[in-house]
C-alpha cells in the first residue's frame, strides 16, 4: 500500500535526542501534518523513524548527492560526469537502501542535475526493488524547463514548485505546475523556501504573514501537497497552518489542471483548480476591481455558483459575489459549484403563454439581437457568460421610454428583470448573465416613462428662463399619485415618496434620487411587451472551449500488430494529457461485422486478419450498445472512463448512424432499412462510390410507416442515453447532414431536456447553410471548412464571417486540422513547417480546435492525387514511434499551455485582422470582451521560405498614440519585450513560422 504524506513539515534542526522529536512530532500532528521530513540524523536515523511512526508520520529524508561517504561530483546539466556519476549512482543505491531498511519512507532528491536521468531512473527502480512503497520527490526549483522534460519519466511521486518565488502575477506558475505534472504524480507546494536559514523565510512580521497567507491559499487551489518548515508553521498563525492542512487533506486526491483565468492587463490574479479558487490583487497599494463578467464566463463546468472561505476558520463566509473588489495587497479564495441545471421547460410545456400584444398600443418594439431566425432557434452561450441584449424601441411624440429585458431558465415562472439604457437613435441595450446549464427565454418590455418625460419638459421650461412654477406641482402631483400607489405595497417607498410630497420643491423634482424613487413606483403607461419569448441555450464551457485529441483504441497496443485494448490506452493518458488535450476523441468502439469487410486501403475484400473498418458496425456480439470484444469489456471501457477523468480528460465517443450487414437490427428490425426491387439489402452509396460493408437505416421510407420510424427514432435516442448512463457527455456525430434534420432537432433537445450538459460535435463538411442549420438545431459545435482555407484573403473572410453575427450567435466551429479521412493536400505538400503552422492557425483562431493522432508526427503520406492517407487507420492497425525525430510535440504542448493561459485565446470571438506589408505573412489579434487580455498571432503561411513582412501595431485601438511604448511577452520564449510606435519588421523562418505574442502590464 503506498504511503500517503501530503502534507509536510520540514525540521531544520536534528537532534539525537529522542524527547526532541517527540515533542516536535507531537506539535506536527496536532498541527495537522501527515508526515516529517528531516535532514539524514546519522546514527539516530532508526530512533527518528520509530518516533515518527509512534505518531503515524512517514519519515521523508533529505537524499543530495554526493551522498554521505562518497566522492564529491560536479553538478551541472542534468547528465553528470561518466564514471563518477555511475559511481555515484552505485553508492546511492547502497545508502538509500540502507536508509529504506532503517525506516524511511522516501526522500525529498536535490541537486538533480548532478546524475543523469537514466541514472536516477535506475536508483528509484533499485531501491523500490525491496522498498516497492519508498517516495521519491524531486526538489525542482530553479530548473530550466528542458531539465524538467527530461525527468518526465524517472519515476518521480512528486514535484516541489518554485512557489516561494512567485509574485501572485506571473504566469509561469501555472506553466511550472503543467511541466511538473508531466514528470510526477502529484505536484507539491513549499509554503516558504525550506533552505533558507531559520528565521529569515519572510521579509518583515506582518508583510510576511500577508505573503505566507497568500502562499497557503494559493496551495489551497494548485496542489496536491505541502511542505511547510516547522519553525514557520510554529511561528506564524498556527490556526490559519491547522486549516490549511485540513484543506490540502480534503484535495489532494483531487484532479485539474491549474488555470489561471485573468488576463495579462488585469489587475487580479485568478487561480483556479477542481472547484476552488483564489482571488489575489498583487498591487500593495490599490484596491483592484473584480470583473464578474469575465470571470463567471471563463469557469468551467458550468461552476457560476461561488461562496467566499477563510482558512483561518474553514468555513463558508457567504456569496462572494457580493464583493466589488479586492483590497490592496489582499486575497479572497472561494469555492465554486454548479448550479442545478435546467431540465424542465415551463414554456414548451405550455403552462405560461405569450403576453398578447394590443394592436393599439403606440410602443414599437424591433430588430431585437441576439437572436437567430427571429427566435426559431436558440442563441449559444456558455453558463457564465454575458449575453448582451439590444432592440430599437420607438413611439410616437417626444415622450421619453423606459424598457427593460425579461429573462428566465426554462423551468422557473417567473422573469427576472435588467433596466434597459439608451444608446441613442431609438436603440437599446442591456445584459442579463445565465448562470445554470441549460435553456433560457429573454423577451422585452417598454412603456412610457411618465416621470422621465415631465421632468425633461420642466428642465428645458426652466433652462430657458419660463415659468415652471405649475409644471412642479404637476409634478408634485405625480409624486403623491406614487406615493398611493406604494401604499401598502411597498412600506419604504411609499415611506420615500411621503417624504418627498411634505418636502416639493424645484431643487427636489431634480433630484436624481427622486428619480429612483419614481421609476420604482412608474405606473408604465402604454406598456408593450415583445409577444416572442427568444430561445438561449446556456452550454457548459466545454463545449466553447476545448482541445481535442483523436486515436483509434485499437492501434494502441502494446507491441507491434498487436490489437490494441482500452487498458492500453491508459497508458497513453499521461502523454495526451501532458500535450495539454482535454478531450480524447475514439471512433466508434462497437462490434465490427464481417460481411463484405474491407481490406487495407479501402479494398473491397479483406484479408485474414484484417480489422476492418470500425463505422461498419454490428455483429453477433451486439450493436451501437456493445463494444467491440477485441478492445475489452464494458466494465473495462468504464474503467478507461475513471482513469481519463483521472488526467482531467474527457472522453467524446463518436454516434454514427450505420450498420454492418451482420447488426443485429438487420434480422430484428429489417423494416427500418431499404432494401432493392430484387429483394436485395440496399447498401450506403455516394454515386458511384458503393460501401458493401454498411448499410444505413432507412429514414424516409413511407412503406414503413410513422410508427416504424418513430420506434427508430427512439432506439437511435436510447443509443446516446446508454452511452450517457456509462459516464459519456460529448458525442461527435457522423455525417449528421445526411439523416432528417427533424430528428437532430427532436433528439438533441429531449437529451438535453434530461442530460443538459452534453456536448455534440457535428461532423457535416457540407453545404455552408446546411451546417448552419445542423447548428441551429442543436449541435453544440461543428466541423469546418478550415481544412481548406490555406490563404490569407480565405482565412480573413472565413473567420471574420464565423466571428460575427448572425453566424456567431449559434455557430462554434472546431478546427479539426486533419481526420482519419482527411489528409489536406497542404500537409501532403508542407513538411513540418506546414503542420507547425496548420497547428498555430487552429489553437490561435479558435476556442475549438483538434487533431487526429500523428498529426504531432507529421504524418502525410498520401493516396497519389487524394486527400486521403495511405494505409489508412481506418482499415489497419497503425504502430507508431511517438518520440521519433522531427516531431512537433513540443509546439503542441506550448500552444495548448499558451491557451489556458489567456482567455482571449479560447474563443473564435474577439479577432481582429491587421496590416503586414506581406501577402503570406496572416496578422491578427485576439482580445477579451473586457480588455484583460491582447494577444498578438503572426503567422507565415509559407512552409517553404523564409517572410518577412511590416507589421502595423493598431494601437489606436488601445488608445495608444502612434510614438507609443507597448509592453509585450513572447509566449513562446517568456520573454518580456517592449516596442515603440507602429511599425515593426519581422521575419518568419520555416522552422518557425510564428510568433506568439501579449501585451502585458508596464513594469
Amino acid at each position: 500500500m503506498p504511503i500517503t504524506c501530503t502534507r509536510i513539515c520540514y525540521m531544520r534542526e536534528t537532534s539525537e535526542d529522542d524527547q526532541f522529536w517527540h515533542d516536535r512530532c507531537r506539535d506536527a500532528k496536532t498541527l495537522g501534518f501527515d508526515a516529517v521530513m528531516a535532514a539524514d540524523p546519522g546514527r539516530a536515523r532508526r530512533m527518528l523513524a520509530d518516533v515518527c511512526n509512534q505518531y503515524g508520520l512517514p519519515l521523508i529524508m533529505d537524499a543530495t548527492p554526493p551522498w554521505p561517504e562518497t566522492p564529491q561530483a560536479a553538478s551541472g546539466d542534468l547528465g553528470g560526469q561518466g564514471q563518477d556519476a555511475a559511481g555515484l549512482m552505485d553508492a546511492g543505491y547502497d545508502y538509500l537502501a540502507q536508509c529504506a531498511a532503517d525506516g524511511i519512507a522516501g526522500f525529498r532528491c536535490r541537486e538533480l542535475a548532478v546524475l543523469p536521468p537514466a541514472h536516477w531512473r535506475a536508483l528509484i527502480k533499485s531501491v523500490r526493488s525491496n522498498a516497492p512503497n519508498c517516495r521519491f520527490m524531486a526538489w525542482t526549483p530553479g530548473l530550466a524547463a528542458g531539465q524538467l522534460q527530461q525527468l518526465s519519466d524517472v519515476g518521480f511521486d512528486t514535484a516541489f514548485s518554485s512557489l516561494p518565488w512567485w509574485d501572485g502575477r506571473a504566469s509561469w506558475l501555472v506553466d511550472e505546475h503543467a511541466r511538473l505534472q508531466a514528470m510526477a504524480r502529484a505536484v507539491y507546494m513549499p509554503i516558504a523556501d525550506p533552505d533558507a536559514p531559520q528565521g529569515s523565510t519572510d521579509d518583515g512580521p506582518s508583510r510576511g504573514v500577508a505573503r505566507l497567507s497568500v502562499r497557503m491559499q494559493a496551495a489551497i487551489v494548485a496542489a496536491r501537497g505541502v511542505l511547510v518548515p516547522y519553525d514557520l508553521a510554529c511561528r506564524a498563525h498556527r490556526e490559519q497552518v491547522v486549516d490549511m492542512n485540513s484543506w490540502i487533506d480534503k484535495r489532494a486526491a483531487m484532479s485539474g489542471q491549474v488555470q489561471m483565468l485573468n488576463g495579462a492587463l488585469s489587475p487580479l490574479t485568478v487561480l483556479y483548480r477542481a472547484g476552488m479558487g483564489l482571488l489575489v490583487n498583487p498591487d500593495e497599494h490599490k484596491p483592484a476591481a473584480i470583473d464578474w463578467t469575465a470571470l463567471l464566463a471563463r469557469l468551467p463546468q458550468g461552476r457560476t455558483r461561488l461562496e467566499e472561505v477563510q482558512i483561518s476558520t474553514v468555513r463558508s463566509d457567504g456569496p462572494l459575489m457580493q464583493r466589488s473588489s479586492i483590497a490592496a495587497g489582499e486575497t479572497a479564495l472561494f469555492k465554486a459549484a454548479a448550479l442545478e441545471p435546467i431540465c424542465r421547460d415551463v414554456l414548451a410545456r405550455g403552462k405560461r403563454r405569450a403576453p398578447a400584444v394590443s394592436p393599439a398600443l403606440r410602443i414599437a418594439i424591433e430588430n431585437v439581437e441576439p437572436t437567430v431566425d427571429s427566435g426559431r432557434f436558440p442563441v449559444k452561450c456558455t453558463a457564465g457568460e454575458a449575453l448582451r441584449v439590444q432592440a430599437d424601441i420607438l413611439m410616437d411624440g417626444h415622450d421619453r421610454l423606459a424598457a427593460q429585458v425579461l429573462w428566465r431558465a426554462a423551468d422557473e415562472a417567473g422573469w427576472h428583470e435588467e433596466r434597459m439604457a439608451p444608446l441613442g437613435n431609438d436603440r437599446w441595450a442591456a445584459t442579463f448573465t445565465p448562470v445554470r446549464i441549460g435553456k433560457y427565454y429573454f423577451t422585452i418590455q417598454a412603456w412610457r416613462d411618465t416621470w422621465g418625460t415631465h421632468r425633461e419638459q420642466v428642465e428645458k421650461k426652466h433652462a430657458a428662463g419660463q415659468d415652471v412654477s405649475l409644471d412642479v406641482e404637476e409634478g408634485r402631483q405625480l409624486v403623491a399619485a406614487a406615493h398611493k400607489r406604494a401604499q401598502g405595497r411597498d412600506a419604504g417607498l411609499a415611506a420615500t415618496l411621503g417624504e418627498l410630497v411634505r418636502h416639493w420643491d424645484l431643487q427636489a423634482m431634480s433630484a436624481p434620487s427622486t428619480a429612483n424613487a419614481m421609476s420604482a413606483a412608474d405606473p408604465q403607461d402604454c406598456k408593450t411587451t415583445d409577444p416572442v419569448h427568444y430561445p438561449v441555450m446556456a452550454d457548459r464551457r466545454e463545449a466553447a472551449y476545448a482541445s481535442w485529441y483523436e486515436l483509434f483504441p485499437r492501434s494502441c497496443g502494446a507491441s507491434p500488430n498487436e490489437h490494441g485494448r482500452f487498458r492500453d490506452v491508459i497508458a497513453r493518458l499521461p502523454e495526451i494529457r501532458d500535450m495539454g488535450f482535454d478531450v480524447l476523441y475514439f471512433p466508434p468502439i462497437h462490434p465490427i461485422g464481417t460481411s463484405n469487410r474491407k481490406g487495407k486501403n479501402n479494398a473491397v475484400r479483406a484479408q485474414p486478419g484484417d480489422p476492418g473498418s470500425p463505422y461498419a458496425i454490428g455483429s453477433e456480439h451486439g450493436g451501437h450498445t456493445a463494444v467491440h470484444p477485441q478492445l475489452g469489456s464494458l466494465q473495462d471501457f468504464q474503467a478507461l472512463l475513471k482513469c481519463t477523468r483521472d488526467h482531467d480528460l474527457e472522453i467524446a465517443l463518436d454516434f454514427a448512424i450505420q450498420c454492418s450487414p451482420d447488426h443485429p437490427w438487420l434480422a430484428q428490425h429489417p423494416e427500418w432499412f431499404a432494401w432493392r426491387a430484387d429483394g436485395s439489402l440496399h447498401y450506403a452509396e455516394n454515386p458511384p462510390k458503393r460501401y458493401e460493408d454498411i448499410v444505413n437505416p432507412d429514414f424516409y421510407s413511407r412503406r414503413n410507416g410513422a410508427s416504424h420510424q418513430a420506434r427508430l427514432w427512439r432506439e437511435l435516442r436510447n443509443i446516446v442515453v446508454f452511452w450517457i448512463e456509462q459516464g459519456v457527455r460529448m458525442f461527435r456525430v457522423d455525417n449528421p447532414h445526411t439523416k432528417p434534420l427533424p430528428f437532430w432537432e427532436w433528439m438533441i433537445a429531449d437529451i438535453k431536456s434530461d442530460y443538459p450538459d452534453t456536448v455534440f460535435l457535428s461532423e457535416a463538411f457540407t453545404r455552408p447553410k446546411l451546417m448552419y442549420r445542423l447548428a441551429k438545431l442543436g449541435f453544440s459545435q461543428s466541423y469546418t471548412y478550415f481544412t481548406w482555407r490555406n490563404d490569407k484573403q480565405e482565412l480573413t473572410a472565413y473567420l471574420s464571417e464565423l466571428s460575427s453575427p448572425p453566424v456567431s450567435d449559434f455557430f462554434r466551429p472546431n478546427f479539426f486540422v486533419n481526420t482519419p479521412d482527411i489528409n489536406p493536400y497542404f500537409l501532403q505538400e508542407s513538411g513540418r513547417p506546414g503542420f507547425l503552422i496548420r497547428a498555430a492557425l487552429a489553437a490561435t483562431m479558435s476556442g475549438l480546435w483538434g487533431l487526429y493522432s500523428g498529426f504531432e508526427l507529421c504524418e502525410a503520406r498520401a493516396v497519389p492525387h487524394k486527400e486521403e492517407y495511405l494505409d489508412s487507420e481506418k482499415y489497419e492497425l497503425r504502430t507508431r514511434d511517438w518520440n521519433q525525430p522531427g516531431n512537433i510535440v513540443a509546439e503542441i504542448t506550448r500552444l495548448n499551455q499558451v491557451r489556458r493561459t489567456n482567455p482571449a485565446l479560447q474563443t473564435h470571438l474577439g479577432i481582429r485582422f491587421h496590416h503586414v506589408d506581406d501577402g503570406q505573412i496572416l496578422f491578427f489579434s485576439k482580445s477579451t470582451r473586457g480588455g484583460d487580455n491582447v494577444v498578438l498571432v503572426i503567422i507565415s503561411l509559407n512552409p517553404h521560405q523564409t517572410r518577412e513582412g511590416t507589421l502595423d501595431l493598431p494601437l489606436w485601438e488601445w488608445g495608444l498614440p502612434d510614438d507609443a511604448r507597448l509592453d509585450l511577452e513572447d509566449m513562446a520564449d517568456d520573454r518580456r519585450f517592449s516596442l515603440w510606435g507602429r511599425h515593426h519588421r519581422v521575419a518568419l523562418p520555416p522552422e518557425r513560422p510564428y510568433l506568439l505574442w501579449r501585451r502585458v502590464q508596464s513594469p
